[in-house]
């Protein structure tokens, strides 16, 4: 199929090792987990008691004031004290092993093939960015409406800045292609030599 909606003649296979694998749910977990925490910046920070900028002069006597026992005014059980155990940065990612995350991008790109979610189409270019071309590709598709994800066999700037206002429309290179993206995508509009870069990467 080209862009145009129009039947080629020629037909694509799909890599059984790749689209007809049996779907794996924990690895797509871990693997969504992990992305997700990489896109977490963790830089959330509250002072503490030694932190604030305050006097250390202690308010009342310790004993005999006929309640509780304060000591300076930094203290986090007074108005503009300290925080108790408030957040501090830190790093959220963790490690998956590349099995597992390979098993997992082959579990969601199985999905999308038993969905009957991806359409392999001719390999394209824009001679300048226009949004309407990309929304023109969606119409004569038929998945207009849908959460699009292309799939490009290399970078086209062209193709990125044509699609970057629309909402429900993203432009990848195959060889980045993660387990979340996939998932979250109605469609997969994978360029036709973009099916060999993913061979190459997920059958290693």
């Amino acid at each position: 199929m080209n862009i145009n909606g129009q039947e080629t003649g020629r037909k694509v296979t799909l890599n059984e090792a790749i689209f007809g694998v049996e779907p794996n749910d924990h690895v797509i977990y871990l693997d969504v987990k992990q992305y997700m925490a990489n896109q977490r910046q963790g830089n959330a920070k509250s002072k503490e008691r030694s932190e604030i900028s305050g006097s250390t002069r202690k308010l009342g006597r310790q004993k005999g004031g006929g309640g509780a026992r304060h000591g300076d005014i930094n203290s986090p059980l007074l108005r503009g004290g300290g925080r108790v155990f408030g957040p501090t940065p830190r790093d959220y990612s963790f490690k998956l092993n590349k099995k597992v995350k390979q098993l997992a991008r082959k579990s969601a790109l199985s999905y999308k093939a038993q969905e009957n979610a991806i359409l392999v189409v001719e390999d394209f270019n824009f001679e300048a960015p226009k949004t309407k071309e990309m929304v023109n590709i969606a119409k004569n598709l038929k998945v207009d409406g849908k959460k699009l994800l292309f799939v490009l066999p290399e970078t086209n700037k062209n193709v990125y800045l044509s699609a970057r206002n629309l909402q429900r429309t993203e432009v990848m290179e195959a060889a980045t292609i993660n387990t979340y993206k996939v998932l979250n995508a109605d469609v997969l509009v994978i360029a036709e030599k973009s099916l060999a870069v993913i061979d190459g990467i997920l059958n290693k």
